[in-house]
């Protein structure tokens, strides 16, 4: 029975052959007749990565229990299609967290391998795939591969952050974070353009665990790039711990129209910016810190129904102001700003993972409602600039990049090429390598 398929994005969509329910990770999927084959986790890269028009798709949710939890060591396995938000809740009143999380917790285990994906931590630790220890792969041939550091070596490398095109991932081992409560300690810092926030940067990068700056896009001049710099830290034991606020707010629907555009986005920077801040650290609980969009509802029916860009890209530190200072201001030009747009730094420590995006550099993620043309017009120039830098980017948020940017943008492709199964497939491989 076909079904349709949406990204986070609402852009791209497609609709499967045939759909797997698989309810038992140690039963074998039927691919023998099977042409092209995709895992679907829980939709929520935000273009075509995880999307295959008339393949068989694989619904991981179904594979979502846990295995082993060794609370004294803090290694945790279980199956691929759990998400993180239901892993937190088993390990954080442990005493345990996520060694690494993306923006959101509604991501499968699986996704967060496959797109070896990172946090504002990265800077520090690296990405989630350098704190898998192993997991099971499950070829197209039904051939189950252990995979590690140690054990079949070149699948473990080709798989974290391989765009699931390697396989079926059925279960993984991960390395968790002792904390001590559920609380963060976390400070914020107003910067008044591009030079004060890498001035900042350079102070507080060092000795944060996690830092991550909001930009105003739609500030020019003298403000270009003005924003506000947050870092974080696990609390201490505390003898009041902060619950998370349970969440009121959500879009039921999508609208006619998008909510974002210039003229909220005018009104919603200048409130954000010019809001009242602390200049004591605060105490509060990880989800605002780590997932402030999660406690919105579907939230990405805010941009209506013709749906949003998220475009990511990742440069090299090297004349790095320059490079976003040139970004910002082709955005701000166009009055095309982002209500997200996050800013941030990779350090060098890596997974190993032959496609994984996070590499040492600045990172800026923005959000773009669809305006058609317009809006891609706006990309090609953003790419060139990316791509004139020695920059990459991020394939989890991509609707539209070059095969060429892909190609530049990821040196390892060929060696990908020889360990990619030959019936696992997307929308965006297709797109940006032609196979």
């Amino acid at each position: 029975m076909s079904h349709e398929y949406l990204s986070w994005g609402r852009i791209n969509n497609a609709t499967s052959m045939l759909d797997y329910a698989p309810i038992s990770r140690n039963k074998n999927l039927d691919f023998a007749d099977v042409n092209r084959i995709l895992t679907y986790g829980n939709g929520r890269s935000y273009g075509d990565v995880c999307l295959s028009d008339q393949a068989s798709i694989i619904n991981s949710r179904f594979l979502n229990k846990f295995i082993h939890f060794d609370r004294k060591d803090g290694i945790l396995t279980c199956e691929a299609g759990i998400t993180l938000q239901e892993i937190l809740k088993l390990i954080v009143p442990t005493g345990w967290f996520l060694s690494v999380t993306p923006g959101t917790q509604y991501v499968t285990l699986g996704g967060a391998i496959a797109n070896d994906v990172h946090g504002k931590n990265h800077h520090a630790v690296g990405s989630f795939g350098c704190f898998v220890e192993e997991f099971e792969l499950c070829l197209s041939s039904n051939e189950r591969l252990i995979c590690s550091k140690a054990q079949n070596a070149n699948y473990f490398f080709a798989t974290i952050g391989g765009l699931g095109l390697t396989g079926w991932i059925v279960w993984a081992k991960i390395r968790l974070l002792p904390i001590c409560n559920p609380n963060m300690v976390t400070n914020s810092y107003k910067f008044a353009n591009l030079d004060e926030y890498f001035a900042l940067n350079t102070e507080l990068a060092a000795n944060n665990d996690y830092t991550v700056a909001w930009i105003d896009c739609l500030s020019s001049g003298a403000k270009l790039g003005r924003g506000i710099y947050f870092t974080g830290a696990h609390a201490g034991y505390q003898e009041e711990l902060i619950q998370p606020k349970a969440s009121h707010l959500g879009m039921p629907i999508y609208l006619p129209v998008s909510l974002i555009n210039r003229y909220s986005l005018q009104i919603f920077n200048f409130l954000y910016y010019n809001r009242r801040q602390s200049s004591a650290p605060v105490m509060q609980h990880y989800e605002p810190f780590f997932y402030p969009l999660d406690a919105i509802n579907n939230w990405n029916r805010l941009y209506g129904q013709k749906g949003f860009y998220q475009y990511q890209f990742v440069i090299p530190f090297t004349n790095a102001r320059e490079v976003i200072a040139e970004v910002l201001k082709h955005i701000s030009k166009r009055k095309m700003g982002s209500f997200l747009a996050v800013l941030k730094t990779m350090g060098d420590i890596g997974s190993g993972g032959l496609l994984s995006f996070a590499r040492p550099g600045v990172t800026l993620a923005l959000d773009f409602a669809n305006q058609g043309n317009k809006t891609i017009e706006l990309f090609r120039i953003l790419d060139q600039i990316v791509l004139e830098a020695g920059g990459a980017i991020y394939p989890a948020k991509d609707a539209c990049m070059s095969p060429e940017l892909f190609m530049r943008g990821y040196p390892n492709l060929d060696k990908f090429k020889l360990l990619k199964d030959p019936k696992f497939s997307s929308n965006f491989w297709r797109r940006v390598v032609g196979e």
